[in-house]
């Protein structure tokens, strides 16, 4: 009786697998399966060398990929991806972000699609030289004390870290060199007409300044149509409400933060049309990440940037320190960007105009014991994180979020602070 039981148990499920993969339905998977044998001879993947060490918080990878449709860089600052179709003659440029003071040691992959619907991954850990892809950051480290010492933590907002804490756009750049052209990109900003002091293009007038939302994960995604910037922007659905306020003016800027999930969502020009938004250009952005846009690409700014971690915000001036750079505009601008910037807004090439992302600071020996209020701490965070050329517009011009409770008199105090109070830290080279 065992014996015949054995026998069964093997025989009918045997049986049954014959049967089934002698019918039509299973000739489809079998081809697809036969179909996909790897290739004996894998596509060509190759890294270019990269620059080790460096002083730069990001670094352009090349990289060549036959048939590939993916390609992904991770290293000790995170994962950087792109999509797309690629080529074995064609570079491809990755923009992988580094972490100050830390080796970072790359592992490159690639997604090959060799045959309709069959794929294999590729990994390199070394250069086409058969160098390893290592890069050590090394960033100048000052042993004088920080010049606002209230500052223990960074930047948050509904829970979320607005950015980590290595991210260019909280880091103390007080003891950064000074640029070597800072006299010049001064003085351009200083004979630009309209304004040559310091001004706070926001206040208690909720027409001044840019608004944000805040909504959960379950906030439904909604058709974003992009023009005339769609190849540069991310694609929808954005979980925008259809009544997120949107900033007075021409530029109609639209931020929104998904605070379960810390992404950040930017349009500009901006316009609700039901069932979605009609935008010139939009970005998504995980704050979770220090990861940039791709090179050259804008955002939601003409520099490439994000929007709402550059705001002076009321809880955080309230508080009592601004733990992040400032966003803010110059009247013009030169054909060039420095990083976390991507993207430049100008065909001139005058060396002495700035670049979009410039970084400029307070000085150190501008003395600011007469402000008060809200000025001062605003004051102290020029000092210690500065403030980064963002767009084209009023010189001298930063940008908060629109707030009833901002004291109008606390921020006249700025209006005081002449142009020539500024100098360019040294944070990258322009590019490109």
């Amino acid at each position: 009786m065992k014996v015949h039981r054995i026998w069964i148990t093997i025989t009918i499920p045997l049986l049954l697998a014959i049967v089934w993969l002698s019918s039509p339905l299973a000739q489809p998977r079998l081809a697809a399966l036969a179909s996909c044998s790897p290739p004996p001879t894998p596509e060509p993947f190759n890294v270019d060398p990269v620059t080790s060490p460096t002083s730069l918080l990001t670094q352009s990878l090349g990289v060549r990929l036959g048939m590939g449709r993916a390609i992904t860089v991770d290293s000790e600052a995170g994962t950087t991806a792109i999509t797309g179709t690629f080529s074995a003659f064609t570079t491809v440029s990755l923009t992988v972000p580094l972490l100050p003071n830390v080796t970072h040691h790359l592992t490159a992959s690639g997604r090959v699609e060799y045959a309709a619907g069959c794929f294999y991954t590729l990994s390199r850990t070394r250069d086409r030289n058969s160098n390893p892809l290592i890069i050590v950051q090394q960033t100048p480290i000052s042993i004088h004390l920080p010049l606002v010492q209230r500052n223990f933590g960074g930047p948050t907002l509904a829970g979320c870290a607005v950015f980590p804490s290595a991210n260019p756009w909280n880091l103390d750049i007080a003891n950064y060199p000074v640029h070597p052209n800072s006299a010049n990109f001064i003085a351009d900003i200083e004979s630009q007409p309209n304004n040559q002091n310091l001004h706070a293009d926001f206040g208690s007038n909720l027409s001044y300044g840019i608004p944000y939302t805040l909504v959960a994960s379950t906030q439904p995604g909604v058709p974003i149509h992009f023009d005339p910037y769609g190849d540069e922007s991310d694609p929808g659905p954005y979980p925008i409400p259809p009544n997120a306020p949107i900033e007075a003016g021409s530029d109609r800027h639209v931020l929104v933060l998904e605070k379960d999930n810390c992404i950040l969502y930017e349009l500009y020009a901006a316009q609700y049309v039901g069932p979605g938004w009609n935008a010139a250009s939009g970005a998504r952005w995980n704050l979770n990440s220090n990861a940039p846009r791709p090179e050259g690409w804008t955002s939601a700014d003409a520099a490439g940037l994000p929007i709402l971690p550059g705001l002076v915000r009321y809880d955080e001036v309230a508080a009592g320190a601004i733990h992040h750079a400032v966003r803010f505009t110059v009247w013009r601008t030169q054909r060039g960007y420095i990083h976390p910037a991507t993207h430049f807004a100008s065909n001139n090439t005058d060396p002495n105009r700035p670049p979009m992302g410039l970084r400029l600071r307070l000085k150190a020996s501008y003395d600011i014991s007469g402000y008060t209020g809200q000025a001062r701490v605003i004051l102290e965070a020029l000092k210690k994180y500065g403030m980064i050329v963002a767009d084209n517009g009023s010189s001298w011009f930063i940008t908060g979020a629109s707030d009833p409770r901002w004291n109008d008199d606390d921020l006249d105090q700025l209006k005081t602070v002449p142009g020539t109070a500024f100098e360019a830290a040294d944070t990258g080279p322009i590019l490109p």
